[in-house]
């Protein structure tokens, strides 16, 4: 194998190919970027039996061939290359990597050993790059980070025609997300659990392009895949397995109390005044016309409050949450104004968005947030 390429092109290429794999495989080979030279292209691809990348860029090709080395010491060579062509050959059972005056010889992988990649799904519909990287993003935050039950670790997909959702819960708040996309058959219909940090990796290494294209099916072996495409990077993920709880029922029926707030004022605000709540501790907001109050800490501890003004329609109501997952769900919205609606001081609220203080609320995306019991 014998071949040149620009450097800035092989550098996104080989990061964007193993940024998922582990550093401690299982099977060493698993650890390695498998580069494969043919005509006027070169393919780089990753696997770790879990997830696998997959991308193709232009490159001038003198002998066709394909090795395999190590994947993170290839994209720490690349990335700190000087800006100019970079070349590559076998020689032995070396990689040599040259750029300018600089040279590394990496040592070969047996290929032999390389799995195959499973192949993606037949494509299920497309949906705009930075729509899916925003809906990811505002959902995967409530997914869980423990392994007490790996099923909350994922992201639910669900597709009913044009409609795409996208929904997640660590059992403190959950995050629904619903937006329009555009499918292959007007009837498709599916449902889906992505591990969330998969889907958040990719969503937001896809997101600049212009459009994303998502395959939902099985493997030959009968594994439930997702395949993901933009450009010329491809990339699938091993679905995980089990019935997902149905969460939805957490969503209030009715809506007693309804605040309307400055994202970026009530977000300060939080910051400063959860300064002094110690871990886990709550922080309290008290809604009165015209204003709510915010306080943390009791006692003889360190105490901070502080008020910011809203527009509250219903009766004034007393709630305590984790800052931290209030904050989450405040970065998350995307608009101006939130919109924050209860029932009762120990029942779920609903944050959503708004565009203007007196406009509708954006209900496309939805973060509920459990209360935290407090002492009055």
């Amino acid at each position: 194998m014998k071949l040149q390429v620009e450097r800035d092109v092989l550098a996104e290429a080989v990061t964007w190919a193993v940024r998922g794999l582990s550093t401690r495989p299982p099977v060493p080979v698993l650890a390695g970027v498998l580069l494969e030279a043919a005509e006027d292209s070169l393919t780089l691809s990753a696997f770790d039996y879990e997830v696998s990348a997959k991308v193709t860029v232009p490159a001038q090709v003198d002998e066709p061939g394909e090795t395999l080395v190590m994947g993170r010491l290839l994209s720490e060579i690349s990335r700190s290359l000087p800006a100019k062509p970079v070349s590559l050959a076998v020689d032995g059972s070396k990689l040599t990597v040259s750029c300018g005056s600089s040279r590394f010889a990496l040592q070969q992988m047996p290929t032999a050993d390389y799995p195959t990649l499973p192949i993606s799904p037949e494509p299920s519909g497309s949906v705009q790059g930075d729509i899916f990287t925003q809906a990811v993003a505002q959902v995967s935050i409530a997914a869980d980070r423990g392994d007490t039950l790996p099923i909350l670790t994922g992201v639910r997909m669900e597709i009913e025609g044009d409609k795409l959702s996208l929904l997640a819960t660590d059992r403190y708040r959950l995050a629904l997300r619903e937006l329009t996309w555009n499918p292959s058959t007007a009837d498709a219909s599916h449902v889906a659990l992505i591990p969330a940090r998969t889907l958040s990796d990719t969503a937001r290494a896809l997101g600049a392009s212009g459009t994303v294209g998502i395959a939902l099916g099985h493997a030959a072996g009968g594994e439930g895949l997702v395949g993901f495409e933009a450009g010329r990077r491809r990339s699938t993920s091993r679905l995980l397995d089990g019935e997902y709880p149905k969460v939805t029922a957490i969503f209030p029926t009715s809506v007693d109390t309804v605040a309307v707030l400055n994202t970026a004022t009530l977000t300060e605000a939080v910051k400063r005044v959860a300064l002094v709540a110690e871990r886990n501790a709550a922080v309290r907001l008290r809604f009165s016309e015209g204003q709510v109050g915010i306080e943390a800490g009791q006692g003889d501890d360190a105490q901070a409050s502080e008020a910011v003004e809203c527009n509250l329609q219903g009766p004034e109501l007393e709630i305590a949450f984790n800052p931290q997952f209030l904050l989450d769900g405040l970065g998350a919205i995307g608009t101006s104004y939130a919109r924050m609606s209860f029932t009762q001081p120990s029942r779920p609220a609903v944050l959503s968005g708004q565009a203007e203080a007196d406009g509708d609320a954006d209900e496309s995306y939805r973060y509920v947030l459990m209360p935290v019991r407090f002492a009055s």
